[in-house]
């Protein structure tokens, strides 16, 4: 399995899906110079829009989409994996998906995913997020191969729940990546946490691009993208809200080694939860 450099790009986009393509554009460029062969960007990186009627506009479908088409010649051009961490797609069913996409070096879309977990919350202070109430959840999890390495998807909200990191893991996964817009009170309150009890109790590099800043459309996310060892050290951090680009080594060695340390998936094992009453549902790998 060989070392190479994996880069999270932090942003700050707008409703305008052409500006948010620019920089993204830009942001790719300066991780390839610095020797990245894998490139995250955030979630929604097309757009970010909260009005219905102005995401009508902004989002349209696979084909169309100006953050698919321009990451596709990037890759190509660059000859990197480009791992575009989501952005909004009109379905042929006129749904929208939370679709995240990795390109290929030769270009090709090679596997997509639709975020699972919808954002559905009610914060303090009147914040309050219905995702569901615009995107279609996904139904499968996915892992890929990229440079010897075994990359496990997830977008946002998933963090929260550990059972998908524990599946992509146990299929093999030693990357696991978490592209994010996560509020400023959430990530100030969680976001490091969970990245790293992620990493550490799955045995594998956590990759994060995140969103931040103030937003065009009000929201305000917390940026500070992260990459983390599979020993749940902070090996990369952009320790602001500022658009940037993070860089580290990647080697899966180092998740073989962990797991080998602590081999809690090997030891996973099933069991019943007895909760007084009914039939007890199975479960499998709750070991950590």
């Amino acid at each position: 399995m060989s070392v190479f450099k994996a880069a999270a790009v932090q942003m700050r986009s707008g409703t305008s899906p052409e500006r948010n393509a620019a920089d993204m554009e830009r942001l790719v460029r300066e991780a390839a110079h610095r020797g990245a062969t894998y490139v995250q960007t955030p979630e929604m990186t097309g757009a970010l829009v909260r009005d219905k009627e102005a995401g009508a506009a902004a989002f349209t479908t696979e084909d169309k989409d100006i953050v698919v088409s321009t990451a596709g010649k990037l890759a190509k051009e660059l000859g990197i994996y480009l791992h575009v961490g989501s952005t909004a797609i009109r379905r042929a069913d006129g749904k929208l998906a939370n679709r995240a996409f990795l390109f290929a070096p030769d270009g090709t879309a090679v596997a997509n995913y639709d975020k699972i977990h919808m954002f559905d919350v009610d914060l303090d202070n009147g914040e309050s997020w219905r995702e569901s109430a615009s995107y279609e959840p996904g139904k499968e999890a996915v892992v890929t191969v990229i440079d010897g390495a075994r990359l496990g998807f997830a977008v946002c909200y998933d963090l929260r729940f550990p059972q998908l990191f524990r599946s992509e893991a146990m299929a093999g996964a030693d990357v696991l990546s978490v592209p994010a817009a996560f509020t400023r009170q959430t990530g100030e309150a969680h976001w490091h946490v969970l990245l790293r009890a992620r990493a550490i109790e799955n045995g594998a590099y956590v990759i994060a691009a995140a969103q931040g800043g103030v937003h065009e459309d009000g929201r305000e996310t917390y940026g500070h993208s992260l990459i983390v060892d599979p020993w749940g050290r902070i090996i990369a951090e952009a320790a602001h809200d500022e658009p940037g680009v993070i860089v580290a080594e990647i080697d899966p060695a180092q998740s073989l080694a962990a797991r080998r340390k602590i081999p809690n998936l090997k030891n996973a094992r099933d069991f019943t939860v007895n909760a007084g009453e009914g039939e007890a549902p199975r479960l499998r790998g709750a070991a950590s």
